[in-house]
């Protein structure tokens, strides 16, 4: 399975009354294909506000993105969770309805040992036949999967990526490491080209749904022997991928995309509690980062 170098972890559009805003899922995803030039779509991601779905939902969602992706990009399905058996049903559900392959992150809060996690994903892993993408956010789960429980997970033949955004000391090292069948992507934008030009093979992204054109330009000119010209467009989308997080304060992800795509003629909505909107003076940084 090939799910190319520029993937975007989608928002989920939501309508006025907080519920799952089908038509404009359908034209997000168009524009994500065929706009931003994304390969592989994931859905009900962190940046998806997965927290907040029900089952129901995702596996809706899921199945949603298949049909009306249609071949034209791969779908991931957000199945992780810091249950096992959860995420086994739920992986079971997304192989049903078609998915291309799952993401799963490190379990959160309940701070498992490097044991613990390797056991948890091999689980996942043999109950399905879908491909497997690892994702490593120490910031949001608080563990750490190391480069070497990593390396150990990609000798399991259906676990074939990583999403890492610990450090690029780990990017390295896997890159290195790792068997042929098992590619590393780099989950921060702002450390992406660094990430590629130390073995990552892509980048799963959320500056993506406004810039993607531009990243996958960046990353084909860094692939077509071209290092200067890839510099020269990361640095210029560096503000940008930094804003998207920093604005002018630390803002969860996706609430500054989701407004950010807003200016951008999407009415993909708000996002739902804990998160809340931006502030007007958020309003107005976002709209001064896409101007740049």
């Amino acid at each position: 399975m090939d799910f190319g170098r520029l993937i975007t972890a989608m928002v989920t559009p939501f309508n006025a009354a907080g519920e799952i805003h089908w038509e404009e899922t359908a034209r997000l995803i168009d524009y994500l294909i065929e706009d931003q030039k994304s390969e592989t779509l994931v859905v009900s991601g962190t940046t998806g506000e997965s927290p907040t779905l029900s089952d129901t939902e995702k596996v809706q969602l899921f199945e949603f993105a298949v049909k009306h992706a249609a071949g034209r990009c791969k779908i991931i399905a957000g199945t992780g969770s810091n249950n096992t058996a959860h995420s086994i049903h739920l992986t079971k559900e997304a192989e049903r309805v078609g998915a291309d392959g799952v993401l799963l992150v490190v379990p959160y809060y309940n701070k498992p040992s490097q044991e613990g996690m390797y056991r948890h994903f091999e689980a996942i892993a043999a109950a399905t036949s879908l491909p497997v993408m690892l994702y490593n956010v120490p910031g949001r789960t608080v563990a750490n999967l190391s480069a070497a429980t990593t390396l150990r997970l990609a000798q399991i033949p259906n676990i074939v990526a990583t999403k890492e955004c610990a450090s690029m000391e780990q990017v390295t090292l896997i890159a290195a490491g790792a068997p042929d069948h098992f590619r590393v992507y780099s989950g921060d934008d702002a450390a992406g080209l660094p990430a590629i030009a130390v073995g990552a093979y892509g980048i799963v992204s959320v500056a993506s749904h406004v810039v993607g054109a531009e990243m996958k330009q960046m990353i084909e000119a860094f692939y077509g022997g071209d290092p200067l010209r890839a510099t020269q467009i990361h640095q210029k989308l560096f503000p940008l991928f930094k804003g998207l997080f920093e604005c002018p304060q630390p803002l969860p992800n996706p609430v500054a995309v989701k407004y950010a795509l807003t200016l951008r003629g999407l009415n993909v909505g708000s996002v739902r509690l804990p998160l809340i909107p931006p502030t007007e003076e958020e309003q107005d940084y976002i709209k001064n980062l896409l101007d740049m």
